[in-house]
């Protein structure tokens, strides 16, 4: 089970990351300005969409390469990661935050810092990793 502690500590290990709110006032961690994962609570839209399968603890939302990579997260470990239709177009996913292990967060959190970092940044941590 991961804590939004264990998310900063993993999002803020990763090469020019910074932490601030997002235009609600929610965590959210970025690279160069560019947000990569961020606190997600699930809205009232969001919560009638999902219905029962609506998680009841915290969401995290995180960027992945493109929306094949959502879905192949959402299909291989749909008790972690999932969606709804608010993210149907921006490569993205929703994660169950208590359903997530800590390697796995930092896998994912390594991705989504990728995708959203500078090109020369990636390939200095790829080479450096």
């Amino acid at each position: 089970m991961a804590t939004w502690d264990d998310v900063a500590r993993l999002a803020l290990a990763l090469p020019e990351a910074t932490e601030g709110p997002t235009h609600g006032g929610n965590r959210s961690w970025r690279v160069r300005d560019k947000q990569f994962a961020w606190q997600r609570p699930l809205r009232p839209r969001d919560l009638a969409e999902l219905g029962d399968a609506a998680p009841a603890g915290p969401v995290l939302g995180a960027y992945v390469p493109d929306v094949g990579a959502r879905t192949a997260l959402i299909a291989d470990s749909p008790a972690i990661y999932f969606t709804t239709a608010h993210f149907a177009g921006p490569p993205s996913v929703l994660v169950r935050l208590a359903e997530i292990d800590a390697a796995e967060l930092a896998e994912l959190l390594d991705e989504a810092w990728a995708c959203r970092a500078p090109r020369r940044l990636v390939a200095e941590r790829r080479g450096a990793g």
